[in-house]
């Protein structure tokens, strides 16, 4: 396996972000990693696949914006630097709202390029209060302006770089259904699966798609993780500690691995700082 460039990195700050939690999750990814197809069905900002740098990998997000945001990168990344460019020089109150209102007008909105879509998402990220990826029951962007100086609206490194690695792998990307992007995996594949977390209080964020993820899609992606398991396929998932979780995926399939992970990104201060997390994995190292 050739050496990972530790300069990959996410572009966007994203609620449940694993970069805190690397160094447990590679605990327990299958040797030679190069030997399976790697599988993301809830790829979010990437931290996992950027640490991990797969060879043949399938990424898939139920987030249009942020996917056509992955294929922006992959396909055209210096129209999009460009474009970042000039939000980085024109960006102030009045501009942040009038970026974030585009989607407001849903005609207009579609006419633009996915180079400026994905403009659009990064400096909205890079700009609104404390990176949220919000929406409303329309599906508007909603997140107000964050209190920055100087944001790093363009890191032109990193996109380049995020680039050449898409580029120089076999990457497909999707935006689909969890269930649709993992229907081909299988015997030499591994899936991490990383889902909208379970919340028994209903503090968590939750606004990630207007649609939400309640707890019939946590049944429904436990019963796609035991489907695979009998394919053949190795899976590992993180979730929240909560008992709802820790029953279901009470099963002889799985390990369940107990971990402490700080959040900062909680609808409810209570819910940020330390809390117990999980791992669920479907074989034994």
């Amino acid at each position: 396996m050739a050496k990972n460039n530790p300069a990959i990195k996410p572009f966007v700050k994203w609620a449940g972000g694993k970069r805190q939690l690397l160094g447990e999750i590679k605990k327990h990814i299958p040797e030679n990693l190069d030997d399976y197809t790697y599988y993301e069905p809830f790829v979010g900002a990437g931290a996992v696949l950027f640490e991990l740098q797969p060879k043949k990998a399938v990424i898939n997000d139920s987030n249009c914006q942020l996917m056509i945001t992955y294929t922006a990168i992959k396909k055209d990344v210096q129209a999009l630097v460009s474009l970042l460019k000039k939000h980085e020089k024109a960006c102030g109150k009045n501009y942040y709202y009038e970026v974030r209102d585009m989607d407001r007008n849903p005609d207009q909105f579609a006419r633009l390029s996915s180079a400026e879509k994905a403009a659009r998402t990064i400096f909205l990220n890079k700009t609104c209060f404390n990176g949220l990826y919000r929406v409303n029951s329309s599906g508007f962007f909603n997140v107000p302006l964050g209190r920055y100086k100087n944001p790093l609206i363009c890191n032109e490194a990193v996109l380049n770089l995020i680039s050449e690695y898409l580029n120089s792998s076999d990457i497909k990307i999707l935006n689909e259904d969890f269930e649709s992007a993992a229907s081909t995996a299988g015997k030499n594949s591994f899936v991490y699966f990383d889902p909208p977390y379970h919340s028994e209080d209903k503090t968590a964020f939750t606004g990630y798609q207007a649609d939400g993820f309640g707890e019939e899609c946590q049944k429904r992606l436990c019963n796609l993780m035991m489907e695979l398991t009998k394919k053949g396929a190795k899976c590992l998932l993180s979730n929240s500690g909560t008992e709802f979780i820790r029953k279901l995926y009470n099963h002889d399939f799985f390990e369940i691995i107990t971990v402490k992970a700080k959040r900062s990104i909680n609808s409810n201060p209570a819910g940020r700082g330390s809390v117990d997390e999980v791992l669920i994995k479907n074989w034994r190292s």
